[in-house]
Formats: C-alpha cells, sequence, structure tokens
C-alpha cells in the first residue's frame, strides 16, 4: 500500500479505530497512521494500532472512561489545534466511529473554529463490530427490519426526568435497540423498557469489550439480564442489544469459540519477526502483547562479510540458519554492487521452512533443508556428506551456539561470517510489566536461549516467580527448553517442530488439553 501523502500545512485527521480489533481499521486510516507526526488516541483504540506510526511520532494518550478522564475534552481541543497549527499532521485516533457517541462532530467544529483543516475518516462503530463479533445481527429478515442506536450515559429514572430519551418510545420500538455505554444504568434501563411495554421475556445481551480478546456475553431475557450480567462481573465498556435478533446468537457465536479467545500471550521475538506471529495469534483469539527481547541490527563494520561475498564463486555451499541471516546477505551482496549472478554454481542450504521462504523472496530455491529437525543439529547432519572435502561460507548472527561450524569443519572447510547483529534490548514494555504484575498474561513464547535468559534479567523480582507458574512458558527446541530449565523456569510446551509456527502449534495443543 502506498502510505504518501502530499505535504500540506498543518491539518487533522478525525479517524474512527474501530471497537477493538485492529484489523477493523479503514485502509484510509491506515495510511494516515503510518504518515501522523502526532496521534491523540482513545483508551478503547486498540493499542496495536499505535506501532502503524512512524517511530518519531508523539503520541498523546486521551482516553475518557467512566469516572475516569485522562485529558478534558478542552485540553484535547487544544492539543489538536496546537499540534496542527505548528504544521503537523495529526491523527485523533477514536474508538470506534468518530460522529457515533465519540464527540467527533464536537471536535470538528471546535477545529472549524480555530480555522484548522480537517478531514473526517468513519470506523466501525461497536453497534455493527461488538454485535457481529458476539454472533448477533442487528437486522434479519425473519426479526428485525429496524435498528436504534442510543445511549444510556443518563439514568432513566433519575429524579425529574432528566434523561433525553424517549424510553416510552423505545419500549415501542419495532426492532432492535442497542445502548451504548448502557452497562452502567442497565438494571435501570431494563426496569424502564419493561415497565413501558417492552415484553419482559424479550431477548437481550450484554456485550462487554466487544471486538477485542477479553470480549465476554452474558445473554439472557431482558427481565433476567441485570442479575446474570451482575453474577458474571461485567463492566463498561459494553453494548446492550434488545430484540428478536440476539436469539440468533447460538448459530452464530463465532468470535468466542476461537481456540485462544480470552488468553494473552507476550511474543518475545524480534519486532520484524514478531508480527507474523503477532498475526496469527490473533487470529485465533488470543491478546497479543510484543516484548521483544533482542534486536536485529546491521554489523557496525561488514568488511568481512563483503569480502567474503565477493568471493562467494570460490565456496562451494552458502549456508544459512535464519531468515535475518538471508535478507541481510542477500542485500549486502545488493550494496557492494554485485547481484544474484555472483553466485554462480554456489549451492544453498536452509536450515528451516522460514529461511527457506525468506530465499523464495530472492527468487532463490535451497538445495537442502533438514527433513525433521530444524535446528543446527539438524542442518549438520543433512550437511556432513553433501560438504565433504568442499568450501563452506556460513553466514549467521554475530552471536549464538557453534554447533553447526564445529561438526562441518571436521569435513569441509569452513568460513563463519556474521551477517547481521543480534543485540539485547534494554527493557520490556512498561504495558508488559503491569500486564504480568496483574496476573493478566497466560503465555509467554521463547523461540532462543539468548531470549529465555534475556527476559530472566529484564523481569522484575517480583514478577519472575509467576513465570513458569500462572504466566505458562512456550519454548521452540529442546536446547530453548534446557535453558529456560536451567533458570528455574517449568516449560509448559514445546515446539514439535522446531519453527514459529511450530510454537504456536504446541501452545494450542496444550490449551486443548487443558479445556478438556
Amino acid at each position: 500500500m502506498d502510505t504518501r501523502l502530499p505535504k500540506c500545512p498543518g491539518v487533522v485527521y478525525l479517524v474512527g479505530a474501530g471497537p477493538g480489533d485492529p484489523g477493523l481499521l479503514t485502509r484510509r486510516g491506515e495510511v494516515l497512521l503510518r504518515a501522523a507526526d502526532v496521534v491523540v488516541y482513545d483508551h478503547l483504540a486498540s493499542p496495536r494500532l499505535l506501532d502503524l506510526a512512524p517511530p518519531g511520532a508523539i503520541l498523546v494518550r486521551a482516553g475518557k472512561s467512566i469516572g475516569h478522564c485522562e485529558m478534558p475534552q478542552d485540553a484535547i481541543n487544544a492539543e489538536l489545534v496546537s499540534h496542527a497549527r505548528a504544521g503537523a499532521r495529526v491523527v485523533r485516533l477514536k474508538g470506534g466511529d468518530p460522529f457515533i457517541f465519540g464527540r467527533g462532530a464536537e471536535e470538528a467544529e471546535y477545529l472549524r473554529a480555530a480555522g484548522v483543516p480537517f478531514e473526517v475518516v468513519p470506523g466501525v462503530t461497536a453497534a455493527a463490530g461488538a454485535a457481529a463479533y458476539a454472533g448477533i445481527p442487528p437486522t434479519h429478515r425473519a426479526t428485525a427490519s429496524a435498528v436504534a442506536l442510543v445511549t444510556g450515559h443518563d439514568d432513566p429514572e433519575a429524579e425529574g426526568g432528566s434523561s433525553r430519551l424517549d424510553w416510552e418510545a423505545l419500549a415501542r420500538f419495532p426492532g432492535t435497540l442497542i445502548v451504548y455505554m448502557g452497562v452502567t444504568h442497565l438494571a435501570a434501563i431494563c426496569r424502564v423498557l419493561i415497565e413501558r411495554g417492552k415484553p419482559a421475556d424479550t431477548p437481550a445481551a450484554l456485550v462487554e469489550s466487544g471486538a477485542t480478546p477479553r470480549q465476554r456475553t452474558v445473554a439472557a431475557t431482558l427481565a433476567d439480564l441485570p442479575v446474570q450480567v451482575q453474577a458474571a462481573g461485567l463492566g463498561p465498556p459494553a453494548l446492550l442489544i434488545v430484540g428478536e435478533v440476539v436469539a440468533h446468537r447460538a448459530a452464530l457465536n463465532w468470535f468466542e469459540q476461537r481456540p485462544l479467545h480470552g488468553r494473552t500471550i507476550v511474543v518475545t521475538r524480534p519486532a520484524g519477526d514478531a508480527l507474523d506471529d503477532a498475526n496469527t495469534l490473533e487470529a485465533l483469539g488470543a491478546e497479543v502483547l510484543l516484548a521483544p527481547l533482542v534486536e536485529i541490527r546491521p554489523l557496525a563494520d561488514p568488511t568481512p562479510l563483503d569480502d567474503a561475498l565477493r568471493s562467494i564463486q570460490t565456496y562451494d555451499w552458502l549456508v544459512f540458519t535464519s531468515a535475518n541471516g538471508v535478507r541481510a546477505a542477500l542485500d549486502r551482496l545488493n550494496a557492494i554492487g554485485l547481484d544474484l549472478r555472483a553466485l554462480g554454481r554456489t549451492k544453498i542450504a536452509a536450515i528451516g521452512p522460514a529461511t527457506v521462504e525468506a530465499l523464495r523472496g530472492y527468487r532463490l530455491n535451497a538445495d537442502i533443508v533438514p527433513p525433521d529437525s530444524y535446528r543446527s543439529e539438524g542442518l549438520a547432519d543433512a550437511l556432513l556428506e553433501p560438504v565433504r572435502g568442499g568450501r563452506v561460507l556460513l553466514a549467521r548472527a554475530d552471536r549464538g551456539r557453534d554447533v553447526l561450524r564445529e561438526r562441518l569443519s571436521v569435513v569441509a572447510h569452513v568460513d563463519q561470517v556474521a551477517a547481521y547483529r543480534n543485540v539485547d534490548t534494554a527493557t520490556i514494555p512498561d504495558a508488559v510489566v503491569k500486564a504480568l504484575r496483574a496476573g493478566k498474561v497466560d503465555w509467554i513464547t521463547l523461540t532462543s536461549s539468548a531470549s529465555a535468559r534475556r527476559l530472566f534479567d529484564l523481569v522484575p523480582n517480583d514478577v519472575r516467580p509467576r513465570l513458569g507458574t500462572s504466566t505458562k512458558l512456550a519454548t521452540i527446541s529442546p536446547v530453548t527448553s534446557a535453558t529456560v530449565a536451567e533458570l528455574g523456569w517449568h516449560v509448559a510446551a514445546e515446539a514439535r517442530t522446531h519453527t514459529a509456527p511450530g510454537l504456536i502449534e504446541a501452545v494450542l495443543e496444550a490449551e486443548s488439553q487443558a479445556r478438556r
């Protein structure tokens, strides 16, 4: 997707983030986020969306929720105008849709009065998103041909009739009634609707944290719903749905049936690699927190790699132990003025599927891939005879186990060269530490011994006892498992296939067994 935008003076984009799932952001919203200088975001906007903003963008939290106001509306308005007048491209990221109970119109009016240009980018509103993710169609040819969207912010039983809604008309409404912010006054709303004529046995549901991995739904009759919601402990943010369409949930509930729904998983791979894992886990229902423990960086001095690549035709084999090694080495080949023709007769070996896929991105196929074990030992076993008596160039990270070089050196001449650097991260994101302390992390995935040790070094002392117990650890291989055990932690799942997809499969299998 082309994310380039024309240069322009300061402007504010009122962007709907959707109700929770970051995948519900519109394509226009993504383009604007990727080009933003400033992002002023609501607390209901998915934190994953902030990853789309450029590294240097200013991020301003402007969350408001019941009983809590992180930034008053006047301060939000002033923030938008200030940055726009300074020439910034400002994205005002709002949960749901900016113009449906989102105060987007008020902000747009303030911007117009201040002479600041703006654009409104609609988003998926909670009435559509949360209802669909709860398996409740707001309309259905057999049961409802109309929908009313209302706010439950005011108490319908307040003295003096201060509610701005005509609850008698709503009780007679011949369709689906969807009430935003309806959980605080849920009991009063249900009572008033019944008192005004809505049948007490009308199907109703409350959807908490709709379209997020934390979504929970309680469905009951209108009369019984408040008691059942209280028993289940549901709270804001929540959406109340009243009408015959709620009966369709029994057949259409899909989101909460996904195998990892309600699970929070910390992915510790480097940022670039972690996104594929995150997308897969989210599709399975998990909430994903990213906590890269190692960063992939270019070499400070690429001279040894450059020299090896310039003489690549003197080697019989070029061996890669990671997709990062493939990208680093082949990009460097181009940087020194060569291309794939320089490989000539040199054969290529790859440690596993991800490395094979990276090679295909350069229109290259691996001559050898170990058939079963995607570890250094497996690659060594597969190469021992083919490389015998030949010359091997091993392009890898600047650190790691030396198994492959040691074993191949017995039968061949092996030159090992660093193609990239692995650098330990300095900290774990605050959001991850907070979730660990609160006991809200179910799994942490570990893809190397180095990442396991770094996790041990970085987690606060009060958090360490949780790891391996209430927070389960999943490892990519026996080598990583052995390191985890040395650190005093228990391994709850180990990948049979030593790849990132295999690691996810191990978590799925463990969850399936636990639920059985």
